[in-house]
């Protein structure tokens, strides 16, 4: 099963696309993408979306997994990766893929073994887990990784996470 896992924004997006065979996890390719605050808004979403559209059509994935968005009480930044979601989520559906969203909770869960670790050990254990010699940087790109991980051993307990 090959899994786009996406760490949602406006300025930056992290992504990791991610094959998982056998229980083994294999990077295909992961980083950050930007957009320019010089760009209106609407320009921005288009640049997340014709840039996600052209990486599924690389890729070709079975699935999309996208980072919930979480209460943040800088409502200026939520509504911003509300936006950058919403381009995200749009890219997955025009590409008729199923899409799966997870809580940074449930992510954290299921990479690291518990909900509340910190970013640090994250970033470590996707490190690990694929087999990377460093950890992704910059913090977007582990956890777009870490969002694609997460959906792998989800789609292995049969719970229902779709969208």
């Amino acid at each position: 099963m090959v899994i786009l896992g996406v760490d949602p924004g406006v300025a930056s997006v992290g992504y990791g696309v991610i094959e998982y065979k056998n229980f083994k996890f294999r990077p295909l390719e992961y980083g950050t993408f930007h957009t320019g605050k010089e760009f209106a808004l609407q320009l921005r979403l288009l640049q997340i979306g014709e840039f996600l559209d052209e990486l599924i059509g690389r890729w070709k994935p079975d699935c999309m997994s996208v980072e919930e968005l979480f209460f943040n009480t800088n409502v200026k930044t939520a509504i911003m990766v509300g936006h950058g979601r919403g381009a995200i989520l749009l890219s997955g559906a025009k590409a008729g893929l199923p899409i799966y969203e997870y809580t940074p909770l449930q992510i954290k869960q299921s990479v690291v073994g518990y909900g509340r670790a910190d970013k640090n050990q994250v970033q470590q254990m996707v490190k690990v887990l694929l087999n990377l010699k460093e950890i992704p940087r910059p913090d977007d790109t582990a956890d777009g990784l870490a969002v694609a991980i997460c959906h792998a051993h989800a789609s292995n307990s049969r719970l229902p996470y779709q969208m």
